[in-house]
């Protein structure tokens, strides 16, 4: 299977990369955001990042740690055959799910930028981006603050987020730091050689 791997820092260029990779090169996305937000309706509980994360980590404990590459891999099972050149799964948070990825012969990228500049991106797009609307009116310090939290496995809990230990894991670094789409997705195409 051609998989791949997308994680990376909140508003660095996520979407966009697997945008990309759907549009202009037949990837099946499966967005792990997406996955949460359709279950959290379900149970009518808040979107916000707090609420995503304790789903995450019920599944990993419920299914083991790479659970959201398992989804999406049925998600794409599900397609009709040889539609797809392949599956991209975004925003992945734990190291498991980085394992998965790998354990398919696939490669993770590791999106990020400036905080500062995310911060804005993100308070830009709350309309178009699905589930952050329990974002609106964040400060700075707050986002940083949820940053740091998704970044550091906080407990003895293993199933709970450590981005950091998915950025060790990763295999592509991509730095989106450009205020024009176009220019990074252009750079995206030049480093993974599309």
């Amino acid at each position: 299977m051609n998989i791949i791997g997308l994680s990376g820092t909140n508003g660095s260029g996520k979407d966009t990369v697997m945008n990309l990779l759907a549009e202009k090169y037949g990837f099946f996305s499966a967005s792990a955001t997406e996955m949460l937000v359709s279950e959290l309706n379900n149970r009518g509980w808040a979107l916000d990042r707090k609420h995503k994360a304790m789903l995450s980590s019920e599944w990993r404990r419920q299914h083991g740690m790479g659970v959201v590459v398992d989804k999406a891999i049925e998600l794409f099972n599900q397609q009709p055959k040889g539609k797809y050149k392949g599956l991209v799964v975004g925003s992945l948070r734990h190291p498991g799910e980085a394992d998965s990825i790998h354990k398919f012969g696939g490669q993770m990228i590791w999106v990020d930028a400036d905080p500062k500049v995310r911060y804005r991106r993100i308070q830009d797009n709350l309309q178009e981006r699905i589930g952050t609307h329990a974002e609106h009116g964040l400060s700075f310090k707050e986002f940083q603050a949820d940053e740091a939290r998704e970044m550091n496995r906080q407990t003895d809990d293993k199933s709970t987020l450590d981005m950091n230990a998915v950025k060790e894991k990763s295999d592509i670094f991509l730095q989106n730091d450009s205020n024009s789409a176009e220019a990074f997705k252009t750079e995206v195409q030049k480093i993974l050689n599309l």
